[in-house]
């Protein structure tokens, strides 16, 4: 056998050859189907659907990660489990991308194509691109069943979509209204509050004088919108007010356009402590201002269009965009002496999510779900614990949140979504002066096909509503329209409820809450039984990945490497050349010990790497293993009726320890806790402490206890290739074929997940002061830099017999494990003259130095490594006790620099201790 392929493993582990191999053999096998009917209990969980426009990015990474660990855990243990997967047509998102791509190789927009062909032209795309998201996943390992893959548009959706609209308007749920709505000027489409992200700008506050009709009398209003006075029906004072009491019911004029407008009294809208106490009320541009005038029957004048350029209704300033129509309005305010003052002001601006667009308030017909009704049920089921959310930390946000929510504006003034399902006669809608349809004062026709005429004249000139619905409509249904709804499909009996979500808390308004309340409505249950909210992933430095900060992280890129132009701005220091090939169970592992709950994931690839080297650890071990096991096949006889020594009895012990430890943790949802548990355990208590105690009787004479030894770690690689297999799904794999007794048709995904057994305390209390006094030798070794193969003698001093007893019975582990010529053990007394020493619980060690190297210079380098150590602390200590330092860097630095300091000093108490005894 060649030293290439030792073991039956290659001398290195290469990833991506094995990666891809894998991957194409458990799909061909059909190991991530699903069945339909199953004895088996059910496991479920549906794939937040990504935007059919993207490519998986960091997030998505967890995501899948944590969803597939939690899959396959389920089937090998027995679950039949459903791993949906899904894409979305992403309504805005999709739209912009195509008409960019339009503009850009053909000089076009939408109009110019018109709907139908532009629609088309979408679909396309889809086509062309949609696939993306399926092979981004494989490379993931992710074991989505594809065979049942969907589309938020796709024929079975559209038809749940159609189905929920028709109902919630038979129930009195979804109406139409002319309603202040988010707007955005640039998509021209109608937002929700969720698609509104507010930012702090630096803006003006300006004061504005109306005069009092038929008096000298002005009063003094304070807007930030001054262009928007163009639209004022009223101002307002506080009726308790005794400044402006005998004002109220006169009228004022309205600057510039010299419109008379009532003073009117209103104690919600005014604060007469804030400012003068009077306020202009613009019911069609200011959502407080909207509710005013709905209080008062004001009429409501919209003075911008749908690009936010001033109409008609703002008289001489009208065609102006919105910023063009303000300096106008100051410079004329100022001319005629009706402007008081400018002064810098800090507003908050509404953005909008897609496109970044400042926001405006418009007045427009747009359909609505009624809210109110649906939250409360939400609301009661996470109460009564019929859906947990993990963290519950979030629980407090989510009841604020559904307790105060708003009815939910579902239409969008797109062409590429779900239009919506609503048709209007010709005969009997009324015309604008333009001749369109004024479809303000329609009557919709709801149906779940076209219509043959319109029910009140009988007509069949009928046209269809051309909005569409919201994007999160339809992903609101998808934890059952993916399993057949409306039809009453084995999918939908057998998998719903689902049995977790899995999402970022950034979706929780989004996403979550609409599925738990249409879910309930529709089906009568939860659409699942958990929902875990994972935390943000950002870089190492806890900030946000940005495109313009250059920090983005391309998962693709870390498992396959890229070449130098394509390393992210921000790594270009650390990887000049490019990044290097880390391999998905490298990503995967990180991803996973980083997912401790509640805290944000600041990703390096460091860590990365550094969970590559334990991929590579756990590669070496087995092919240490695989050598030296040769042709041995365990058989039938059980590992009890073996003839077991200390060691493999705590080995067992550990191994049974860290299953229970690993099904606790992920029953938890505890992934950081299950991922570093298997860790330590895998690097530590087996590469570190067994294998190596394994190497005496695997060498020796003895075939029984050699066959035995053999046995043991063929039965704890086994175990330790089934608990990481929903963690690292690749390597394990590999490993597990090679194993003696594996048939060649087998799959380890397929494979019985350990269940924890007996754990033999008794050993692993015996095994604790060995293992802990052969680390005290290796720490004195390294500390006094005595080569590593060098013999050393070792006194040992404790007054507990019964450890000295222990650590007698087993010197054949101490002695070769440390390394010692000598092994004495001691009651505890005087110190062995120039020794270096280690101080445990309970037992002392000490290494005497005399005659293993010059003491006079290992003096000197004490001295030195005690100055040089010194002298970090001192400039550590130096930033920390400067206040400006700690108020000014970032919190994680000086939280490192805190405990560089405390490290330093156990490290300078530990050389002053070793330069008193030489």
């Amino acid at each position: 056998m060649s030293d290439e392929n030792q073991g039956g493993l290659p001398k290195a582990y290469e990833p991506s050859e094995v990666e891809a191999r894998w991957y194409r053999r458990w799909e061909d096998a059909g190991c991530f189907k699903a069945e339909a009917t199953s004895s088996k209990p059910p496991y479920c969980i549906i794939l937040p659907p990504p935007n059919v426009t993207g490519s998986l990015h960091i997030g998505h990474a967890l995501t899948a990660t944590l969803e597939d660990i939690l899959i396959r855990w389920h089937r090998m243990r027995g679950f039949n489990t459903l791993w949906q997967p899904g894409v979305d047509h992403a309504g805005i998102a999709t739209q912009m991308v195509v008409e960019r791509e339009l503009r850009k190789t053909e000089g076009k927009s939408r109009h110019d194509l018109g709907r139908a062909e532009f629609v088309r032209r979408v679909w396309e795309w889809k086509e062309r691109y949609g696939a993306r998201i399926k092979v981004q996943h494989e490379a993931l390992g992710a074991s989505l069943d594809w065979s049942r893959e969907r589309f938020t548009m796709d024929p079975g959706s559209s038809r749940a979509v159609v189905e929920v609209f028709v109902r919630l308007y038979e129930e009195g749920l979804l109406y139409r209204a002319n309603r202040l709505i988010n707007w955005c000027p640039d998509c021209q489409t109608a937002l929700s509050d969720l698609e509104v992200e507010h930012e702090e700008r630096e803006g003006s506050i300006w004061e504005i004088r109306y005069r009092v009709k038929g008096q000298d009398r002005f009063l003094t209003v304070a807007t930030t919108r001054p262009e928007t006075m163009l639209g004022d029906t009223a101002v307002a004072v506080h009726p308790e007010d005794p400044r402006y009491r005998e004002l109220i019911g006169k009228t004022v004029i309205l600057p510039l356009l010299e419109r008379e407008i009532p003073v009117i009294a209103d104690a919600t809208l005014v604060d007469p402590e804030f400012g003068t106490g009077v306020v202009k009320v613009t019911p069609a541009h200011d959502f407080n201002d909207y509710q005013t005038g709905l209080r008062h029957g004001l009429p409501m004048i919209s003075i911008l269009d749908e690009a936010a350029r001033t109409n008609e209704a703002a008289g001489p300033y009208a065609g102006l965009d919105r910023f063009k129509a303000r300096e106008r309005v100051i410079e004329d305010l100022e001319e005629r002496g009706l402007l008081v003052s400018e002064k810098p002001h800090t507003l908050s601006i509404g953005l909008c999510q897609r496109s970044g667009t400042i926001v405006e308030p418009r007045l427009s017909p747009q359909w609505f779900v009624k809210i109110e009704p649906l939250a409360k049920p939400a609301i009661e089921a996470v109460e009564q614990g019929r859906t947990r959310i993990v963290p519950d930390t979030w629980n407090t946000t989510y009841f604020h949140w559904m307790r105060n929510i708003q009815d939910w504006c579902v239409s969008r003034q797109l062409w590429w979504g779900h239009q919506i399902p609503a048709w209007y006669c010709e005969a009997c809608t009324p015309r604008t002066r333009s001749g369109a349809l004024d479809l303000e004062k329609a009557t919709p026709i709801v149906a779940r096909t076209r219509p043959e005429s319109c029910p009140t004249c009988k007509g069949s000139a009928l046209g269809q509503d051309p909005d569409v619905l919201d994007t999160w409509f339809s992903s609101g249904l998808w934890p059952f329209s993916t399993l057949g709804w409306p039809e009453q499909t084995p999918e939908l009996e057998t998998f719903y409820p689902t049995s977790v979500l899995e999402t970022g808390h950034d979706i929780l308004f989004f996403w979550v809450a609409r599925m738990m309340m249409l879910g309930i409505h529709f089906m009568g249950d939860v659409p699942f039984r958990a929902v875990y909210l994972h935390a943000m992933v950002r870089d190492e430095k806890g900030e946000k990945m940005s495109k313009v900060k250059g920090n983005v992280i391309d998962p693709l890129d870390v498992i396959h490497g890229t070449d130098a132009e394509a390393v992210p701005r921000s790594l270009k220091n650390k990887f000049p050349q490019g990044l290097p090939a880390f391999g998905a169970d490298a990503l995967r592992y990180t991803l996973a010990a980083l997912a401790a709950q509640g805290r944000e994931i600041k990703l390096s690839l460091e860590r990365v790497n550094g969970y590559k080297a334990f991929t590579n650890k756990l590669w070496n071990a087995s092919r240490f293993l695989l050598l030296n096991v040769g042709d041995f096949h365990p058989g039938n006889r059980p590992l009890r009726d073996r003839p077991l020594t200390l060691a493999d009895r705590w080995i067992l012990s550990r191994t049974e320890r860290v299953t229970r430890e690993v099904h606790d943790a992920l029953g938890r949802y505890e992934f950081a806790e299950a991922a570093s548990a298997l860790y330590q355990f895998t690097w530590h208590a087996f590469c570190d402490w067994y294998i190596e105690l394994a190497k005496p009787p695997l060498q020796g004479t003895d075939s029984e206890r050699g066959d035995t030894t053999r046995a043991v770690l063929v039965h704890v690689l086994d175990r330790v290739l089934r608990l990481l297999h929903p963690f690292i799904p690749f390597i394990t794999e590999e490993i597990w074929h090679r194993l003696p007794g594996v048939p060649p048709d087998a799959f380890l995904m397929l494979a019985a997940y350990p269940q924890a057994g007996a754990e033999d305390p008794a050993a692993e209390a015996e095994m604790a002061p060995v293992i802990s006094v052969i680390e005290g030798i290796r720490n004195i070794r390294g500390e006094s830099n005595l080569p590593p193969l060098q013999r050393i003698r070792a006194v040992v001093q404790t007054d507990d017999a019964a450890l000295r007893a222990a650590l007698e019975r087993h010197r054949a582990y101490v002695e070769p494990l440390a390394g010692l010529s000598e092994l004495m053990l001691q009651p505890t007394g005087a110190p062995p003259p120039s020794s270096a020493s280690w101080v445990g619980q309970g037992v002392s060690v000490y290494v005497p130095l005399a005659g293993l190297l010059d003491l006079d210079e290992e003096r000197a380098r004490l001295r030195k490594e005690i100055a040089r150590v010194e002298s970090d602390l001192a400039a550590l200590r130096r930033k920390l006790d400067n206040p400006s330092f700690v108020a000014r860097a970032p919190a994680d630095v000086v939280e490192k620099d805190r405990a560089r300091v405390i490290e330093l000093e156990a490290r300078r108490a530990k050389l002053l201790d070793n330069l008193s005894r030489i």
